[in-house]
């Protein structure tokens, strides 16, 4: 089954995290190649026709998007189940993910990158990581020259961005206290992809531990700072909360 199914992604990225967190909750076996951030879009634009990762590939099938590839892996492997089953609280679930995909995930990302990027080196080793010594020297040279590309292609224009990524990251945490008081979840009184997308995108600010999205150590002091900070709201608890639950070991081969 890992050679019928492949995931293109970026090791460190929260949309690449909800595609290996539903490979890996619904137990499908596959193989995952980590691409380059910068010089892997020509590669994936003659994939999948576009240049954003992930991309999910099912046999022939090419699947760009980390929204579009958990609808088609609910499809292939619809247990156990993503989408809550009443379609009040299914609608609901999509809502927030579009809710996480398209404004706080994206706004929270900047004060997370806008911290990495005074430290080059270490952002280099992060999105290198696992690569051969001298594909990861030469990233590590290259990277710095190419802050204001990243900083461009992710909206941080300058201290209003950042400022606002810092507010995003409150409102985000204070959505996920609130919603989940009732039951623990975001949606209803059961895990489902609301929480997924939620706690990966939230992934960078809490660092959980044990998991893809655990940062390597050291870590820069001024992001360490940061997330000691993070951790101080109560919504980072319901984060670790989902990931302890609910986020299983990798089925990559």
């Amino acid at each position: 089954m890992s050679d019928h199914i492949t995931l293109y992604q970026f090791p460190y990225s929260t949309f690449n995290e909800k595609a290996r967190w539903a490979l890996d909750y619904k137990g499908l076996a596959h193989k995952r190649v980590s691409v380059l951030p910068g010089p892997h879009a020509g590669f994936i634009k003659k994939l999948s026709g576009q240049t954003a990762t992930p991309v999910l590939k099912i046999g022939d099938r090419v699947i760009a998007g980390s929204a579009n590839i958990l609808d088609v892996l609910e499809q292939f492997q619809p247990f156990p189940a993503l989408s809550p089953t009443d379609n009040g609280l299914c609608q609901n679930a999509l809502a927030v993910q579009r809710q996480f995909d398209e404004d706080l995930g994206v706004r929270t990302r900047r004060a997370v990158l806008s911290s990495l990027m005074e430290d080059p080196a270490y952002m280099a080793s992060m999105f290198a990581s696992g690569r051969n010594w001298f594909t990861r020297v030469s990233y590590r040279y290259v990277l710095p020259m190419v802050l204001g590309v990243v900083r461009k292609g992710n909206g941080i224009k300058g201290p209003d961005a950042i400022e606002d990524g810092h507010a995003a990251v409150m409102e985000a945490l204070d959505l996920v206290h609130e919603r989940s008081q009732a039951t623990g979840y975001l949606c209803g009184d059961a895990f489902s992809l609301a929480d997924l997308t939620a706690c990966a995108h939230l992934a960078p600010v809490v660092n959980p531990p044990d998991c893809d999205m655990t940062r390597p150590e050291p870590m820069p002091k001024k992001f360490r700072d940061q997330l000691t900070e993070w951790s101080a709201h109560p919504g980072t608890n319901y984060v670790l909360s989902i990931y302890r639950q609910h986020r299983p070991a990798s089925c990559a081969a």
